[in-house]
């Protein structure tokens, strides 16, 4: 009975006009980011061969997502539609501009800075939005593989983008750049192809943005769940992000040629795609609560397995392993965000979530720099296992996650999660 259900979800949602044309244009333009986010340092490198400027092009890239809490606030007054559609035309002229900039021969770092910087305000207001809407695109049904389906779509443009804007800068500076722009294009046809409204009615306030956010705040603060699992995701992410430096580091101190650790970290790659193909299958089969302990358990168990060996494929399987489970932790989360949280709220709580689990990213990066360099790699292993194991423990003695009920029981999640009035949207 349940595959049967399964089978006919799955067909429901890929008949689903709004999803698909939403998805299929967010395919073509996460591609275009991928290649673009590769084709940024290697132009930054040709024109003046400093890392240091190809860094502050990096930063310039990233650093929107410090305000991502502010955009969550305007992302709950604004039209959703009108962020996402402009969001993908403005990033596309940002790009076009650079194409236009090298045929002149005019660039300059500020420029590409600048546009790195613009790409990145483009890319939070439009997650943000997205997250926010997508309840109102997919049924509560659906959405478990609605969410699979995302992940899969982000992590193959991950996995192919690079690659791709690798061979397109070999072939012409401008080409990658101007591939991108493009993509946003077909991102922005996708929006104005979505038919049903992207957020419920609003009421016109006068209240300021911080106001706004520190509601966000407390909500997230008040409901012991979405506090735990955002502690939890946050953690993980900093030992997943150290990670990826220590691998590399690891395999090149055993001799690993670049050719090898550039398999491994493809291999890395393609466990969380496959991871994210099967996530709404898994979300069908197991229960969400023993999801939300089982893996950090599971992520404990497989990362002492990296202490045992050296070689870079061997590595990459193990990694891999351990990327295969992340899709169906990011299911389960976001399928309780969309069941519990206030559709009014969306935009603030996707967007604070945000900032906490991305915010954390670079200790993950210097904290991993620092121990190889006082430390060597298998130390700096063995803290991140230790790490590992402290959050798996948390998980599974924290009473919010222990007795969370399932997404689709309506009664305890308003128990779990009550609704602020709309009013004070």
């Amino acid at each position: 009975m349940t595959s049967v259900r399964a089978g006919k979800d799955a067909v429901s949602l890929w008949r689903n006009r709004d999803f698909v044309a939403l998805w299929s244009g967010q395919v073509i333009s996460s591609l275009g980011t991928g290649i673009s986010t590769t084709a940024f340092p290697l132009l930054v490198l040709a024109m003046v061969g400093g890392p240091a400027e190809a860094g502050i092009v990096g930063a310039a890239g990233s650093a929107p997502y410090l305000l991502s809490l502010f955009v969550g606030a305007l992302v709950d007054r604004w039209n959703r539609r009108a962020i996402m559609l402009s969001g993908q035309l403005v990033a596309g002229i940002s790009l076009f501009s650079v194409t236009v900039a090298i045929w002149l021969g005019t660039l300059t770092v500020i420029h590409l800075a600048l546009a790195a910087f613009v790409q990145g305000v483009c890319a939070v207001f439009y997650r943000v939005a997205e997250t926010a809407a997508l309840p109102l695109i997919v049924p509560a049904a659906q959405r478990p593989l609605a969410v699979s389906q995302s992940e899969a779509r982000s992590r193959g443009a991950y996995l192919a983008g690079p690659p791709l804007g690798g061979v397109l800068f070999g072939l012409g500076a401008a080409i990658p750049f101007l591939v991108d722009a493009i993509s946003y294009l077909a991102g922005a046809v996708g929006v104005l192809a979505i038919r049903r409204p992207l957020q419920g009615e609003r009421v016109v306030t006068r209240r300021s943005i911080v106001r706004d956010v520190g509601q966000g705040l407390q909500w997230l603060w008040r409901v012991a769940f979405a506090r735990t699992a955002i502690l939890l995701i946050a953690a993980s992410n900093v030992v997943f992000q150290a990670l990826v430096l220590i691998l590399i580091v690891l395999a090149k101190d055993h001799g690993g040629s670049p050719g090898e650790i550039g398999l491994m970290m493809g291999i890395y790659g393609g466990g969380g795609l496959v991871g994210a193909f099967a996530a709404g299958w898994l979300h069908r089969k197991l229960r969400p609560k023993l999801v939300l302990v089982a893996i950090n358990w599971v992520w404990a168990a497989l990362l002492p397995l990296l202490l045992l060996t050296s070689n870079p494929l061997i590595l990459g399987l193990i990694a891999a392993a351990c990327a295969f489970a992340g899709p169906l932790w990011n299911v389960v989360i976001l399928n309780y965000q969309m069941a519990i949280v206030p559709e009014h709220m969306m935009g603030r709580i996707t967007s604070t979530a945000i900032f906490v689990t991305s915010g954390v990213m670079p200790v993950g990066s210097l904290g991993a720099g620092f121990m190889i360099a006082e430390f060597g790699p298998v130390h700096a292993l063995v803290v991140l296992c230790v790490i590992m194991l402290v959050i798996a423990i948390a998980a599974a003695v924290s009473p919010s996650v222990r007795h969370a009920p399932p997404p689709d029981d309506l009664e305890a999640l308003a128990a779990l999660a009550p609704l602020p009035p709309k009013a004070r949207a």
